[in-house]
Protein backbone atom coordinates (compact mmCIF):
# COMPACT_ATOMS: atom_id res chain seq x y z
CA UNK A 1 0.00 0.00 0.00
CA UNK A 2 1.26 3.50 -0.86
CA UNK A 3 0.81 6.33 1.63
CA UNK A 4 0.68 10.09 1.16
CA UNK A 5 0.46 12.63 3.97
CA UNK A 6 -1.07 16.10 4.04
CA UNK A 7 -0.30 18.50 6.89
CA UNK A 8 -2.28 21.66 7.59
CA UNK A 9 0.07 24.65 7.82
CA UNK A 10 -2.50 27.38 8.40
CA UNK A 11 -5.47 29.03 6.72
CA UNK A 12 -6.37 26.74 3.79
CA UNK A 13 -2.76 25.82 3.07
CA UNK A 14 -1.25 22.36 3.29
CA UNK A 15 2.10 20.62 2.81
CA UNK A 16 1.73 17.27 1.06
CA UNK A 17 4.27 14.47 0.90
CA UNK A 18 3.93 11.90 -1.87
CA UNK A 19 4.50 8.19 -1.33
CA UNK A 20 7.84 8.59 -3.14
CA UNK A 21 8.95 11.38 -0.80
CA UNK A 22 8.27 14.52 -2.86
CA UNK A 23 6.81 17.60 -1.19
CA UNK A 24 4.05 19.66 -2.77
CA UNK A 25 2.36 22.82 -1.51
CA UNK A 26 -1.44 22.96 -1.76
CA UNK A 27 -3.64 26.04 -1.28
CA UNK A 28 -7.38 25.43 -1.29
CA UNK A 29 -8.12 29.18 -1.02
CA UNK A 30 -8.39 30.50 -4.58
CA UNK A 31 -8.24 34.08 -3.25
CA UNK A 32 -4.73 33.76 -1.80
CA UNK A 33 -3.79 31.31 -4.60
CA UNK A 34 -0.24 30.59 -3.38
CA UNK A 35 -0.19 27.02 -4.72
CA UNK A 36 -2.39 24.71 -6.79
CA UNK A 37 -5.63 23.53 -5.26
CA UNK A 38 -6.58 19.86 -4.99
CA UNK A 39 -8.80 19.79 -8.08
CA UNK A 40 -6.13 21.61 -10.10
CA UNK A 41 -3.73 18.83 -9.13
CA UNK A 42 -6.21 16.34 -10.58
CA UNK A 43 -6.04 18.14 -13.96
CA UNK A 44 -2.24 18.15 -13.75
CA UNK A 45 -2.26 14.44 -12.90
CA UNK A 46 -4.44 13.71 -15.91
CA UNK A 47 -2.09 15.58 -18.24
CA UNK A 48 1.04 13.99 -16.77
CA UNK A 49 -0.43 10.49 -16.86
CA UNK A 50 -1.44 10.56 -20.51
CA UNK A 51 1.70 12.49 -21.54
CA UNK A 52 3.84 9.74 -20.01
CA UNK A 53 1.98 7.12 -22.04
CA UNK A 54 2.23 9.10 -25.27
CA UNK A 55 5.97 9.77 -24.95
CA UNK A 56 6.72 6.15 -24.04
CA UNK A 57 4.60 4.52 -26.75
CA UNK A 58 5.71 6.92 -29.49
CA UNK A 59 9.33 6.04 -28.66
CA UNK A 60 8.51 2.34 -28.96
CA UNK A 61 6.96 3.07 -32.36
CA UNK A 62 10.19 4.87 -33.31
CA UNK A 63 8.40 8.15 -33.91
CA UNK A 64 10.60 11.26 -33.76
CA UNK A 65 8.89 13.35 -31.08
CA UNK A 66 10.55 16.72 -30.44
CA UNK A 67 8.06 18.18 -27.98
CA UNK A 68 4.73 17.48 -26.36
CA UNK A 69 2.35 19.74 -24.50
CA UNK A 70 -0.85 18.33 -23.02
CA UNK A 71 -3.50 20.92 -22.13
CA UNK A 72 -6.34 19.70 -19.90
CA UNK A 73 -9.47 21.82 -19.48
CA UNK A 74 -12.56 20.96 -17.54
CA UNK A 75 -15.92 21.85 -16.07
CA UNK A 76 -17.06 20.93 -12.58
CA UNK A 77 -20.44 20.07 -11.13
CA UNK A 78 -22.43 23.05 -9.84
CA UNK A 79 -23.19 21.42 -6.47
CA UNK A 80 -21.01 19.56 -3.98
CA UNK A 81 -19.21 17.39 -4.47
CA UNK A 82 -18.01 19.53 -7.35
CA UNK A 83 -16.42 16.71 -9.32
CA UNK A 84 -15.10 17.11 -12.83
CA UNK A 85 -18.01 16.49 -15.22
CA UNK A 86 -16.49 17.45 -18.57
CA UNK A 87 -12.83 17.20 -19.53
CA UNK A 88 -11.11 18.13 -22.77
CA UNK A 89 -7.53 17.18 -23.55
CA UNK A 90 -5.49 18.86 -26.28
CA UNK A 91 -2.23 17.20 -27.31
CA UNK A 92 0.26 19.47 -29.10
CA UNK A 93 3.02 17.38 -30.58
CA UNK A 94 6.00 18.49 -32.62
CA UNK A 95 8.25 16.30 -34.68
CA UNK A 96 8.47 13.93 -37.57
CA UNK A 97 5.31 12.03 -36.69
CA UNK A 98 2.92 9.77 -38.52
CA UNK A 99 -0.65 11.01 -38.01
CA UNK A 100 -2.13 7.50 -37.74
CA UNK A 101 0.52 6.48 -35.19
CA UNK A 102 -0.15 9.56 -33.06
CA UNK A 103 -3.90 8.96 -33.11
CA UNK A 104 -3.44 5.29 -32.18
CA UNK A 105 -1.05 6.10 -29.32
CA UNK A 106 -3.40 8.70 -27.83
CA UNK A 107 -6.32 6.28 -28.16
CA UNK A 108 -4.30 3.59 -26.34
CA UNK A 109 -3.52 6.00 -23.52
CA UNK A 110 -7.11 7.16 -23.18
CA UNK A 111 -8.72 3.72 -23.44
CA UNK A 112 -6.19 1.40 -21.83
CA UNK A 113 -3.18 2.83 -20.03
CA UNK A 114 -3.96 6.17 -18.35
CA UNK A 115 -5.18 5.27 -14.88
CA UNK A 116 -6.07 8.88 -14.04
CA UNK A 117 -8.35 9.11 -17.11
CA UNK A 118 -9.93 5.77 -16.18
CA UNK A 119 -10.84 7.13 -12.73
CA UNK A 120 -12.10 10.46 -14.03
CA UNK A 121 -14.31 8.78 -16.63
CA UNK A 122 -16.45 7.59 -13.69
CA UNK A 123 -17.76 11.16 -13.28
CA UNK A 124 -16.75 13.05 -16.41
CA UNK A 125 -17.05 12.85 -20.15
CA UNK A 126 -13.53 12.97 -21.57
CA UNK A 127 -12.81 14.16 -25.11
CA UNK A 128 -9.49 14.73 -26.80
CA UNK A 129 -7.92 16.13 -29.93
CA UNK A 130 -4.41 16.61 -31.18
CA UNK A 131 -2.29 18.87 -33.33
CA UNK A 132 0.92 17.81 -34.99
CA UNK A 133 3.26 20.73 -35.54
CA UNK A 134 6.05 20.51 -38.12
CA UNK A 135 9.54 19.52 -36.98
CA UNK A 136 11.90 22.32 -35.99
CA UNK A 137 14.38 23.27 -38.67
Amino acid sequence: MQTASVKWIGEEKFAAMSPSGHATAIDSDRNSNTAPGPMELVLIALGACTATDVVSILAKKRQKLESLEVICSGERAARPPTVWTKLEILYRLRGQLDDAAVKHVIQLSEDKYCSVAAMLKKTASVTWRYEILPPSS
